[in-house]
């Protein structure tokens, strides 16, 4: 029964998702089709994306590439021919697993020392592989990172912190938490050599030397990343560092770990938080995402059995 009404229920959400493609590739905005189909902005873009590349999976897309469903602007160009395939594709439950994966401690720890081995900057490029596991934020939200973000006036980390809403890719502030060990280590490591080198300094005696508007992740020549509207987005207020995104697909090549990406990051913190009782809601909070559904289709809470629960229940 309970397998019957999951199916129905993701039926029901993929006709809706379908609903919002076509009014988005037909010139719809995703905030006029937010506020059409009751969601938030950031659930019909991520769902039309997520359609999108199902259907060039299963039917295919004439002219279409599976990395182009991902760009709205790509998607309406392809109108015609996205409209042509929706007539032959039939949702089934599960189809396009995700590349990404929930990787192991070991594993994580494996690409770490592989990085180390392998980059010139090596305390710069370690603090951006810990950042993706230890918080969840996103490239460009990193990128967007302010040395007050991390760090205290009095140079002590600020353990409980919060992303910026202009640091956001919503537009929405939300808790940051910098809690591990092994990104502190590389960030205390690259912090320092910043100072070293002259990079964004100010007062001696506050925030460890270093101008506490400045980004935390700096280029070798001491410049801010460039964060620039992204083209393939015309029309939304969308942007996009791709000097960091560069720089991730060299650490991922580095790391040599199957399925590695920002994304596969993510589901790792999700895991670990299920791990320790966490449900759809505070994983919610930490990764904005604001929809309960949106966070289980990213990866589900592990459900026990019903034997599982009654064994020597009492």
């Amino acid at each position: 029964m309970q397998d019957h009404q999951e199916e129905s229920k993701f039926h029901d959400n993929m006709r809706q998702s379908i609903e919002m493609l076509r009014a988005v590739i037909n010139g719809e905005t995703y905030e006029v089709a937010a506020s059409n189909f009751g969601v938030s902005r950031t659930a019909v873009e991520r769902r039309i994306k997520s359609v999108a590349i199902q259907l060039t999976q299963a039917v295919g897309v004439d002219g279409l590439k599976e990395e182009g469903a991902a760009f709205v602007r790509r998607l309406r160009l392809h109108r015609d021919a996205i409209l042509v395939a929706l007539k032959d594709f039939e949702p089934r439950v599960h189809v396009g697993t995700r590349a990404a994966r929930v990787l192991s401690v070991t594993e994580v720890a494996q690409g770490a020392v592989r990085i180390k081995g392998r980059t010139s900057r090596t305390w710069h490029d370690l603090a951006l592989y810990h950042t993706l596991f230890a918080t969840g934020l996103r490239p460009l939200e990193i990128a967007r990172l302010e040395v007050r973000d991390y760090l205290l006036a009095d140079g002590s980390v600020r353990r409980e912190s919060e992303l910026r809403a202009e640091a956001a890719i919503n537009g929405k502030p939300r808790p940051l938490y910098f809690s591990n060990s092994r990104l502190d280590e590389a960030l205390t490591a690259y912090l320092q050599e910043r100072f070293r080198c002259g990079h964004g300094l100010k007062e001696p005696e506050s925030y460890r030397g270093l101008d506490p508007g400045s980004r935390v992740f700096l280029s070798s020549s001491g410049e801010a990343y460039k964060i620039l509207p992204n083209n393939d987005a015309p029309g939304q207020d969308r942007h996009v560092c791709r000097a960091l995104l560069e720089i991730y697909r060299k650490l991922f090549r580095y790391a040599e770990l199957k399925g590695l990406s920002a994304q596969s990051a993510r589901l790792t913190l999700i895991s670990r938080m299920y791990e320790r009782g966490a449900d759809e809601d505070q994983v919610g909070v930490i990764l904005g995402i604001g929809e309960r559904s949106a966070v289980r289709e990213l990866l589900p809470r592990p459900r026990p059995t019903l034997a599982e629960i009654l064994d020597e229940l009492v």
